[in-house]
């Protein structure tokens, strides 16, 4: 155990009578320095001892809390399923084991059946917690619209013609399906293969709508605990419902939607309990509101028959690999800002690429500028979308590009 160091000596004022007055004035002063370099060394050993007692104050302080934390039970989520006159039915969440139990009289009077309550090991009702929306359904709310607008998009304009006559004209122009006397459609399914602009074309919509839009992915849905993937839709759609009009978009679907299989397996059991539940908020007894739905996937053929009847996905719009016109149409829009040759014919070399995604053209004008810049040119060269084509091609070869061309939906 270290020891604090020693106080310095209190100074001694030592006067011989014989001195005379001019000795004793300076015996005097010199006392005094003396006297003021003690006092600066003991405010320095007191600052010293201020600043060891906060740190020590502060270890102490985190001590406790730890303690405190310690001896506190650990508490446990769950639902109120039941008020009877026996007690609460609950369901505790993670494991679904449903409990009758007692509550004291204070919270008897306000529990009701949906609240959510913390629980100790006994399965007492503790306190009754705050029916917020899931954090991570608010997470998924987009705060920015995206930069990404129609224009951006080649080769699928009529895939643009039919999203904004689904989505955009329901939220904008309401009156007119009044007038007509017809629904608007209640959601829009994209399918087809990867890289041919489903997600730009949901990031569009989300730009040009003045609606709240929503984005998660299915593979986000499917959680650990038993029932949390279906509250997670619920609290997905609660919030679209407080922040009408609004748009939701499910990208890669077929991961929470696939086909129903006799597979007995419980994680199998817990995405089909998820399925079921996006299937009744699409369309369930309660209207809506103000919300559209677009989905995306690149599996079409293993989505299951009852998310894609009519009443929940009324568009399914197919979004293929684009044509010569869409491909021209496609370079025009990622050559827009190079520095492009006067060799370059992007007529001709659309025709050359027969089977390239958008996202394959996108990839390839960035290679093509990647050739000139290792060349150290600032312009690009038919030479450099040629090279950047075949080291596509060569890629796609060695199956580091999946090959989409023999697609089956």
């Amino acid at each position: 155990m270290s020891r604090s160091p020693s106080l310095p000596d209190r100074p001694r004022l030592d006067l011989d009578p014989e001195m005379s007055d001019a000795e004793r004035l300076d015996a005097m002063q010199k006392h005094f320095a003396r006297i003021m370099q003690v006092n600066e060394e003991l405010d320095e050993r007191l600052e010293e001892a201020d600043d060891r007692m906060e740190g020590l104050q502060e270890e102490v302080d985190q001590l406790k809390r730890r303690n405190d934390t310690l001896k506190k039970a650990s508490l446990y989520l769950a639902s109120v399923e039941e008020v009877t006159d026996d007690g609460v039915v609950i369901k505790q969440h993670g494991n679904n084991q449903e409990v009758l139990t007692e509550v004291s009289p204070q919270l008897e009077t306000k529990l009701e059946a949906g609240d959510r309550v913390a629980i100790n090991d006994s399965f007492a009702v503790q306190r009754i917690l705050d029916d917020e929306t899931d954090a991570r359904a608010q997470a998924m709310e987009v705060d920015e619209s995206p930069e990404v607008t129609y224009d951006d998009i080649g080769g699928i304009d009529e895939q643009i013609r039919e999203v904004k006559e689904a989505v955009e004209d329901p939220l904008s122009s309401p009156e007119l399906f009044e007038e007509v006397g017809v629904d608007p459609p209640s959601g829009v399914l994209l399918y087809g293969p990867p890289g041919t602009g489903k997600t730009m074309l949901a990031k569009a919509v989300a730009n040009q709508t003045d609606a709240t839009f929503i984005k998660m992915a299915g593979s986000e849905l499917v959680q650990k605990f038993i029932g949390e993937g279906a509250r997670l839709v619920r609290d997905l759609f609660s919030l679209a419902a407080e922040r009408e009009p609004a748009v939701i978009f499910i990208d890669e679907i077929d991961a929470v939607a696939s086909k129903r299989t006799d597979s007995k397996t419980s994680g199998d059991a817990e995405v089909q309990r998820t399925m079921m539940q996006l299937l009744n908020e699409m369309d369930g007894f309660e209207e809506r509101g103000d919300v559209r739905i677009i989905a995306a996937t690149n599996r079409f053929d293993m989505l299951d028959e009852a998310i894609l009847r009519p009443g929940r996905f009324d568009r399914l719009i197919e979004v293929p690999k684009p044509n010569e016109e869409g491909r021209r149409r496609i370079l025009e829009i990622h050559t827009s800002r190079m520095n492009v040759a006067d060799d370059v014919d992007l007529d001709e070399f659309a025709d050359e690429l027969d089977g390239f995604s958008g996202a394959d053209i996108a990839s390839l004008t960035t290679e093509a500028g990647m050739f000139a810049i290792r060349d150290d040119r600032t312009e690009v060269k038919m030479d450099d979308f040629e090279a950047a084509r075949e080291k596509l091609a060569e890629a796609e070869e060695d199956d580091i590009v999946g090959e989409f061309t023999d697609y089956q939906y």
